[in-house]
């Protein structure tokens, strides 16, 4: 008699079935509820459950602690308790990998690196020379870790093997270092073993990188060296990553494919046209002309067309767009005659337009603002500021003559 049958009745088995019979149940299960087959959701959860629960029931020692103790024999694992295995692992051992992980060696980590670029060497391309210290196998035993090497019986070849104990009314399940190959997955005679590797099959090399940064290249992007990651035995090499990180440019702001920057400009300029010229990234310099007549307004954006990044594959270049800020002359920079004569050009000033019949202080005069002087301040009543409190009378920016 099982102390459950859930397990059971998720492959549609009975407790007494067979490992022939769990393994055709399981079978024919996958077959029609794996996403694969049946995208539904439903199908996707059924599949789930099939799976957790034939990991368990194929295993002969989760199966004794099953039918013992229930799921909770099982350490709290329960149907997700699947001793590090998923539903492609097992799929792929009945039908070939067809399930959404491939059959045969593991893959290894990829190695990421951030590539640092300024907005110039983005703008040309460069190529940059890496120095990448990775472990390869070892080239004297191939890899091996020495000669006459035998596959520890312990752990099948895994250096990992799982341990059962009892503690009080719960059953502990968990995985463990093989104590016969002290993790190796292998045994050889310490006479056999190989004198460069020292029998860890594995050594270090020094590799140089060429990492092309072609142009227009933005951040975030990446530059893959595939299979170029850490070797070890039985494991494809990851990859070697170097991600795109922009530097950050005194100048010029990127978006996308365009470039921005804030152009100082002069008053006369702005108003009466000139020439401006600035350094691009390219090293470059861009003389450009307002044309007279043209006022240029300050905070106002022009656009220079082709004087973008450079746009990979599709070709050509983004645009460059200039924000102006107009520098005013300082105070007191005509004489008053000069100063009539430019009202003459300039547009006439607009008339102040004052309700008829409101009273009217013409009294007050503008000073220069002064943090220190200037700056509200508070009290210590809530934050608000108490002219009571003001024994130095707060001067505010505009003053007004005593009546």
């Amino acid at each position: 008699m099982v102390a459950d049958t859930k397990l059971y009745d998720a492959l549609g088995v009975k407790p007494d079935a067979t490992e022939q019979q769990l393994k055709k149940a399981y079978r024919l299960g996958a077959l029609k509820y794996h996403p694969d087959k049946n995208p539904s959701p439903e199908a996707a959860e059924k599949f789930k459950e099939m799976t957790a629960a034939y990991e368990i029931l194929s295993d002969s020692e989760k199966r004794d602690v099953y039918d013992q103790y229930g799921e909770q024999g099982l350490n709290g694992g329960g149907m997700g308790g699947m001793g590090g295995m998923d539903a492609s692992d097992i799929f792929s051992q009945f039908f070939g990998g067809g399930g959404g992980r491939p059959s045969g060696p593991v893959r290894g980590r990829d190695i990421k690196h951030s590539l640092g670029c300024t907005l110039e060497e983005l703008y040309k391309g460069k190529v940059a020379k890496l120095a990448l210290n990775k472990t390869v196998l070892c080239k004297d035993c191939d890899g091996k870790g020495g000669k006459n090497v035998k596959k520890c019986t312990g752990c099948n070849g895994t250096g990992t093997k799982f341990v059962t104990r009892q503690m009080g009314p719960m059953i502990q399940r968990f995985q463990t270092q093989c104590d016969k190959c002290n993790g190796q997955g292998d045994i050889m005679a310490e006479s056999d073993r190989c004198k460069t590797c020292k029998g860890k099959k594995v050594t270090n090399e020094r590799k140089i990188l060429e990492v092309n940064v072609y142009p227009g290249m933005k951040e975030g992007q990446k530059v893959v060296f595939e299979g170029e990651g850490d070797q070890q035995p039985d494991v494809i090499p990851g990859d070697v990553i170097f991600i795109i990180e922009e530097k950050p440019n005194e100048l010029y702001t990127r978006k996308g494919d365009d470039l921005y920057i804030n152009q100082k400009i002069d008053l006369l300029t702005a108003l009466a046209g000139g020439e401006v010229a600035f350094k691009h990234v390219s090293g470059e310099w861009l003389k450009l002309e307002i044309i007279p007549g043209e006022v240029i307004a300050p905070g106002s954006t022009k656009v220079v067309s082709g004087k973008g990044m450079p746009i990979p594959k599709h070709g050509g270049f983004g645009n460059l767009l200039v924000k102006f800020d107009v520098e005013f002359p300082k105070n007191h920079f005509a004489s008053e005659e000069q100063l009539k004569a430019l009202e003459k050009i300039l547009p006439a000033r607009p008339v102040q337009k004052i309700p008829k019949g409101v009273e009217v202080d013409d009294s007050c005069t503008f000073e220069e603002y002064d943090p220190l002087k200037h700056a509200p301040r508070t009290s210590n009543r809530g934050g608000y500021y108490d002219e009571d409190e003001d024994e130095d009378g707060g001067q505010p920016g505009v003053q007004c003559a005593q009546q």
